[in-house]
């Protein structure tokens, strides 16, 4: 009877210690991915954030600010046109904090909302890798580095909520707020894979609850080759 009851005890006892044992190994897994992500974030963002600058561009109404991502070391930088957009001067400040005069190179006139502008820089530029903008998925998660209302080098991170065919958009949950407009959308390898460009909302942009859009970077990349002579140009200044 003695050993029975031993026996009996001895099973419950077991059964109480996996019991508590189990959640542990639930809430420990997921904590060593999040880490990981944490990680790669990080690592992302101090890769990229070099190849990113500000651009401040005086117009009529006063200043568009926006986002660049640097193209070629030698100073040409890829944006959204409507940033530059009637500018009457254009200032471009590096992730170091130096300020250059910039100056429209090229503008893809239609509604992709992409341009070209160069700077001199003093040393030769950090660049940006590109991505496939075709094998983007919904659900993907991304990244976007701006410059949101003046406090830059912002980082915000999201997915793919959807990718729209007939106006050539990918839609992203990622914050995209006014100063994030030719920003990249980056995936997890780094690469980008469109050009930030705006944000729908109910209220007018007073506030980043909204719809963030990006341009599908193959546009861009095509956009990029059809200026090729004019971005050689920039090597012989």
């Amino acid at each position: 009877m003695y050993t029975t009851l031993k026996k009996y005890f001895s099973l419950i006892i077991l059964s109480l210690l996996l019991s508590f044992s189990m959640p542990l190994n639930i809430i420990t897994q997921p904590s060593f991915a999040a880490a990981s992500e944490e990680s790669s974030f990080t690592k992302i963002y101090e890769r990229i954030t070099p190849a990113i600058v500000a651009i401040d561009a005086q117009v009529d109404e006063g200043v568009s600010s926006g986002t660049g991502c640097v193209i070629d070391p030698r100073g040409a930088i890829l944006t959204s046109s409507h940033v530059i957009n009637k500018a009457k001067s254009i200032e471009v400040t590096t992730s170091n904090g130096q300020s250059y005069k910039g100056e429209v190179l090229a503008v893809l006139k239609d509604k992709n909302d992409l341009a070209i502008i160069k700077i001199n820089p003093k040393n030769p530029l950090p660049t940006i890798s590109f991505g496939n903008s075709e094998s983007v998925k919904v659900g993907q998660r991304v990244l976007a580095i701006g410059n949101p209302f003046g406090f830059r080098g912002t980082l915000t991170t999201g997915i793919i909520s959807r990718i729209d065919y007939q106006r050539k958009k990918i839609q992203t949950d990622a914050a995209i707020n006014p100063g994030c407009s030719g920003g990249p959308l980056l995936n997890l390898n780094g690469e980008v894979i469109g050009i930030n460009q705006s944000i729908y909302n109910p209220d007018n942009n007073r506030s980043n609850i909204g719809i963030g859009f990006a341009v599908p970077v193959n546009y861009a990349k095509d956009f990029i080759s059809l200026t090729k002579s004019k971005m050689a140009s920039i090597s012989k200044r």
